[in-house]
């Protein structure tokens, strides 16, 4: 059978109703794709071999035959999946250890995808199509069973997770295919908190009552181009942790600088980039740094070259997947910085006259199509559509999109320059504009009666 790497989900600010969307638990566990054939293999995001270590979910070769199945291990504890228990059971190799911890911590293994079925590939057919020959596949069993799903009330089935004491939900749109190792925008996690698996690069000394451990971990993404500071995190361990930790970071150590981009202030210790943690944070700053960062634990299941920058940077993949960057002069996203909170609204000649009003935010440009132009007395209304997220260096584009390609027409730049948010939420987002046209307050207001990504824009009184 092929290998395959396991579909990704993109961040999501918040959780949303939808009827073309699907709304499963977000399970915290072991991501694991398993192939049934003759010989039951299940293996984890870097590859490892799962089975020895779990040999309860060998009756899954009673349940399915020649699939491959995309899924969760999950140790369960008092309802809710148990993390350290799960990776401590990862961590044993001694077959009586390994025998004792399945009875004590059994896990279980919840299944959502399906990506073969005898010897056929799936994952171009629709995700609801999947579902269904996914329950026609496989039988449940004592350690096996089938991700249940919700349709359309994502808000109110996440409100019921978060009751439950688990950490969030999964949204999928229905017609979605399965795109293999691809951080996709048709797959979205809805989490209470934000969290990030950063590659750790190094330790800074420590100070006071770190003084014979270290100060703060020094975090780092990959990009296309390498990889990224992304800053530093010093706390959620405790004192006992830290110097249990120690011993294991310096296991890792190397005389030479394995991250550029750091600042100095401290004396580092330099590491391998071998070891992947979990950091919960706040926001992403305007520099790409993650904004109070917190440890929360390692990821022994990921590989370092799995932590990439999309996790922090929305991902633009519906703009990519539109365009053509060898015909159209439109730019392909880079790594351009964020400029604090720029604005820009370009005039766009395609097949019929309309402005498109952009709003830097979460380092990108939040986009909508404005049909009858920005509206300039007070009390005006006029339907905004919400597209794709665009790269931030949109901003600065003016010129001609050729004929065949989306949005052939000319672009120009109508109105530009700052504002600032005084309220930005899932329905509503205010906020004041400082250009050479707009001026003054503003108000998106979403028009859900219109349609998901219909939106009034009006202008405030001043």
């Amino acid at each position: 059978m092929k290998q395959y790497n396991p579909m990704l989900a993109s961040p999501a600010d918040a959780p949303f109703s939808s009827d073309d969307w699907i709304f499963e638990v977000k399970w915290d566990g072991i991501r694991a794709i398993s192939y049934v054939n003759e010989k039951l293999s299940i293996r984890s995001r870097n590859q490892k071999e799962l089975i020895d270590n779990f040999p309860e979910l060998n009756e899954l070769k009673e349940l399915a035959s020649n699939t491959v199945l995309d899924g969760e291990i999950v140790v369960m504890k008092d309802g809710k999946p148990d993390f350290q228990s799960l990776i401590q059971r990862m961590q044993n190799i001694k077959p009586g250890d390994i025998v004792y911890m399945s009875g004590k911590f059994p896990a279980t293994y919840i299944i959502f995808d399906i990506l073969e079925k005898d010897g056929k590939e799936m994952l171009d057919i629709p995700l609801m199509e999947r579902k269904s020959i996914l329950k026609n596949s496989v039988k449940e069993g004592k350690f096996i069973v089938l991700s249940l799903f919700v349709e359309n009330a994502g808000e109110d089935y996440y409100r019921a997770v978060l009751e439950k004491g688990l950490e969030g939900i999964m949204a999928k749109k229905k017609q979605s295919s399965y795109e293999p190792g691809k951080r996709s925008n048709s797959w979205l996690k809805i989490k209470q908190e934000k969290t990030c698996d950063c590659v750790i690069f190094g330790y800074t000394k420590g100070e006071g009552n770190r003084e014979n451990t270290f100060g703060s971990l020094i975090m780092g993404l990959y990009d296309a181009a390498g990889p990224v500071f992304i800053g530093k995190v010093g706390t959620g361990f405790s004192q006992e942790y830290r110097e249990n930790m120690k011993q294991s970071l310096d296991k890792y150590k190397t005389e030479r600088e394995t991250l550029t981009g750091v600042d100095m202030d401290r004396e580092i210790t330099w590491l391998r980039p071998e070891l992947v943690c979990e950091v919960g944070y706040q926001t992403v700053t305007d520099d790409g740094k993650l904004r109070i960062p917190v440890f929360k634990r390692f990821r022994e299941d990921k590989d370092p070259f799995e932590c990439t920058i999309d996790q922090i940077r929305p991902a633009i993949s519906d703009y990519t997947a539109k365009r053509n960057f060898i015909r159209t002069p439109e730019p392909p996203m880079t790594q351009e910085k964020g400029m604090g909170k720029t604005f820009v609204v370009q005039e766009h000649h395609a097949r019929r006259l309309h402005y498109d009003l952009r709003l830097e935010r979460d380092g990108v440009l939040k986009s909508w199509a404005v049909p009858k132009g920005i509206p300039e007395k007070s009390g005006d209304r006029r339907l905004a559509v919400q597209v794709e997220d665009h790269p931030l260096e949109y901003r600065k584009f003016e010129g001609d999109i050729p004929k065949g390609q989306y949005g052939a027409g000319t672009v120009k730049i109508w109105d530009k320059g700052l504002y600032e948010p005084i309220n930005w939420e899932d329905n509503k987002i205010e906020f004041i504009v400082s250009g050479e046209k707009m001026t003054g307050l503003y108000v998106l207001v979403k028009f859900k009666k219109a349609g998901n990504n219909n939106w009034l824009l009006f202008k405030g009184s001043d």
